[in-house]
């Protein structure tokens, strides 16, 4: 379920009983994992309620949700005893007087938040670190010690450029490859994630680390399989593009069956298009 700014207008925003039935659709066709995001999916009201009705639906076997983790450590318990499985916790550093200067908010309540998630038996939870330069950048090592001590995974994230300024991007972005060098040389174990960009994950003697590149490629689209709801009720088939959204909120407000509702979910399917595509021979690089 994907959520974006404060829809002040109630009325376009979906109901629990919505929600649940698009994703009782979803299930029909297959569908077998759900994760809630946001915009920052704790502020909506009801979400232990949300998670609870969603966990039940017969056919679903994995439900998760990515938040920002500053209203977790009150509710993590409770999510979690209602079927809520893993957890990604966005923590860019644990720097309190950087961290506000990068988000605006305290970094006291997210650790709270990452300490009670693990408590509370998430598994796994992973904590998101957008690397960007001459900001962040230096305080990676103090973020892999901090998975080692709480027993997460670290998810080392690429800044891409995508939806934000050239200038931007040429100021903050920097490359990985430095980092992954020098966790190839620590880690006693190197794991592929095939589906997912063939991504890797190192296995340090005392921390896990999962090192994510820009996504925006032809690996990445040819195995999405993802299909994204708004929080108004559309659905959207790649996370990229803005202009192939396929309303069913409207035709369920409607009246529209469980079958005319699954053809909605069919043409938001034929709607997908590669985001990024191979223009040229040799344009990936297969490495070792």
């Amino acid at each position: 379920m994907e959520g974006e700014e404060k829809l002040w207008a109630s009325s376009t925003e979906m109901t629990i009983d919505e929600i649940v039935r698009i994703v009782r659709i979803g299930v029909k066709l297959g569908i077998s994992k759900v994760k809630l995001t946001g915009g920052e999916p704790l502020m909506r009201e009801g979400i232990v309620e949300i998670v609870k009705r969603i966990a039940a639906v017969r056919g679903l076997t994995d439900l998760s949700m990515t938040t920002n983790g500053a209203r977790l450590a009150s509710l993590a318990e409770e999510l979690h005893a209602n079927g809520l499985q893993r957890i990604n916790i966005t923590l860019p550093t644990v720097r309190e007087e950087l961290y506000r200067k990068l988000t605006g908010g305290s970094v006291e309540p997210v650790l709270d938040g990452v300490k009670a998630a693990v408590k509370a038996g998430f598994c796994p939870v992973k904590l998101n670190m957008l690397v960007l330069k001459d900001m962040n950048d230096r305080a990676v090592p103090e973020m892999i010690e901090l998975a080692g001590e709480t027993g997460t995974i670290l998810q080392l994230i690429e800044l891409e450029p995508v939806n934000i300024s050239e200038v931007y991007y040429s100021r903050h972005h920097r490359s990985l490859e430095e980092y992954e060098d020098a966790l190839k040389e620590r880690a006693i174990r190197v794991e592929t994630r095939q589906y997912m960009q063939n991504r890797r994950i190192y296995h340090l003697p005392n921390a896990t680390i999962e090192v994510i590149r820009p996504v925006e490629n032809a690996d990445f689209c040819m195995h999405c399989t993802r299909l994204r709801v708004t929080s108004d009720g559309k659905l959207k088939p790649c996370l990229m593009v803005k202009d192939n959204l396929v309303d069913v909120l409207t035709p369920l407000r409607n009246g529209a069956n469980d079958e005319e509702l699954m053809a909605l979910f069919g043409l938001a399917n034929q709607k997908r298009q590669p985001y990024a595509e191979e223009k040229e021979p040799y344009q990936v690089v297969l490495t070792d």
